[in-house]
């Protein structure tokens, strides 16, 4: 009788282990299935959060009409992404080229000064000396190191060369999230019910907490970045700059990164004051300060509370998800890891606050009011 339950066991066993098995094949096919599509669908999750209160508000305003919300913001979208976008990225990836080939070539240098720096009141003859003392010294430092920037060289000319899929999957993104706006409150509770499953005691806090962070980072930094770069393209744009394009996808990288805008519109006013008129100079002056100062004024006002995440994990997000996805890693990877940082860090504290001894009140309150902070 025991040889024969052991062997139902074993059978029991096999079955279990095969069924494991399938089940663990057909998760891994259908990843590779959807492996493509994955920034797409990720990209138009974090649109559809970061855009949910203007859609909501939009929808009330037309009497309840979440379709023609959802249709009328779409169309919004995609003509920033068709228009500006499109022509200033177009500037970017011509401008990426060249200067990928001046990198791998060790052709890339500072332009000399023009001779009427020395004439500027109190710090032309000092300018005019470090600029041209910079000029000649990259010059030669990259004659020497070119060899080993040429595979710096081919990231960037991949990078150019998948601007136009990136372009795609934009749009495609932003038409998909047309489809999903109307359907949040039940993606939501779908949502929930799947975190329920895993983290069964803050699904609906960790739920919140994960939308706040897209919404703080997509808005405060990500949008705020892109609109900061838009604006000063064009300004360069209409201005006549050189590589206009690049300088504005450059704007747009630092601002993600948080270290602002003034790294990139510094050298350019002084270029400006050096090659221009009185007259023009001013009037680029006095469009850019404004545009690059503004981020400033709006960071505080859209992310309220501020952004928690440390600047090393953004830096990560930015640089993991460009080389990961393309463009479009560029954007979701800071948000990919600023919602994982953040709902790690929750979790955490929530352990931290279970830790904490019963009979000491004062440590349990502070746990607690950091793990709600969180």
């Amino acid at each position: 009788m025991r040889p024969i339950r052991q062997l139902l066991a074993g059978e029991d066993e096999i079955q279990l282990a095969v069924r494991l098995a399938l089940l663990a094949l057909l998760i891994y096919w259908s990843f590779v299935v959807m492996r493509p599509f994955i920034p797409i669908l990720a990209w138009s999750v974090v649109l559809a959060v970061a855009l949910y209160p203007v859609f909501r508000w939009l929808s009330g305003l037309l009497g309840d009409r979440p379709k023609l919300a959802a249709t009328l913001l779409t169309l919004i979208n995609l003509g920033i992404v068709i228009g500006p976008a499109t022509w200033l990225g177009l500037g970017a990836v011509e401008g990426l080229r060249g200067f990928a080939a001046q990198l791998g070539a060790g052709t890339l240098a500072i332009p000399s000064p023009p001779a009427g720096v020395k004439d500027w009141p109190i710090i032309g003859a000092q300018l005019y000396a470090v600029w041209d003392q910079a000029s000649t010294n990259l010059r030669s430092a990259l004659g020497e190191f070119a060899p080993h920037l040429k595979p710096l060289a081919g990231t960037m000319l991949g990078l150019a060369g998948g601007a136009g899929v990136g372009t795609l999957k934009f749009l495609v993104a932003v038409t998909l999230t047309g489809f999903l706006l109307p359907a949040g409150p039940r993606l939501v509770a779908a949502s929930q019910r799947f975190l329920s499953r895993v983290v069964a005691e803050r699904s609906e806090n960790f739920l919140v907490l994960a939308g706040a962070t897209i919404r703080s980072v997509a808005q405060g930094v990500i949008g705020i970045a892109v609109a900061q770069g838009l604006v000063i393209g064009i300004i360069l744009k209409f201005a006549d700059f050189p590589r206009a394009g690049l300088l504005a996808f450059a704007v747009m990288m630092f601002g993600i990164l948080q270290i602002g805008s003034a790294i990139i519109v510094i050298p350019v006013l002084i270029w400006v004051w050096a090659t221009s008129s009185f007259a023009a100079a001013l009037l680029i002056t006095a469009c850019l300060l404004p545009a690059s100062l503004a981020d400033n004024v709006l960071k505080p006002i859209v992310m309220g509370r501020g952004l928690t995440t440390p600047l090393l994990v953004i830096f990560f997000g930015v640089i993991g998800g460009t080389l990961a996805h393309g463009i479009v890693g560029l954007f979701i990877g800071p948000i990919i890891l600023a919602v994982a940082w953040e709902l790690l860090t929750a979790w955490v504290r929530e352990d931290e606050v279970r830790m904490v001894p019963e009979g000491d009140p004062v440590a349990k309150t502070t746990a607690t009011q950091s793990s709600g902070t969180a």
